[in-house]
């Protein structure tokens, strides 16, 4: 049995932290590490003890609003800004942290990111927003888009 690479290992652990996603139209999930260790993580979904897409409805279905525009009309907050939060509230730095994510920013997050001060940016899926491939190459950000791990769980047990 071969084990599995360190961005494998880290992009599933995305995948998970996608499933907590209140998003009607994508399930986004964001880890940040550090010296391969977690320093925090996110997924995209309403603002904290708000109601969300799952209870309301999606206001961009309900206007007619495609992926990638608008995205201020809407009631989710991204992975990667929640992954920027969430080592906020616990005093964690992410400068020089490579951010998995299950799906390339947007020019929103990806701003977001350079100013954390991120040194790497590791996918597998392409959002509609391909702007950020500028941004990240003029600040000196790294981006990997790899194949989708393999989803399977395989344990010895």
């Amino acid at each position: 049995m071969k084990r599995i690479s360190i961005d494998e290992y880290f992009l599933k652990i995305a995948l998970v932290v996608a499933e907590r996603s209140t998003c009607v139209r994508h399930h986004v999930g964001a880890v940040a590490v550090k010296d391969k260790h977690i320093l925090a993580t996110g997924y995209n979904g309403a603002a904290s003890g708000l109601k969300d897409c799952l209870e309301l409805g999606c206001l961009r279905d309900q206007n007619g609003i495609p992926s990638g525009t608008k995205h201020e009309i809407c009631r989710a907050i991204h992975a990667e800004q929640n992954v920027i939060i969430q080592s906020s509230l616990h005093g964690i730095s992410l400068a020089g942290a490579t951010v998995y994510c299950t799906h390339t920013p947007c020019i929103i997050c990806a701003k977001m990111l350079v100013n954390s001060k991120i040194n790497r940016y590791v996918t597998f899926s392409n959002y509609a927003d391909d702007s950020f491939i500028e941004l990240f190459k003029e600040a000196g950000v790294q981006v990997d888009i790899l194949d989708k791990p393999n989803q399977d769980i395989t344990f010895l047990g």
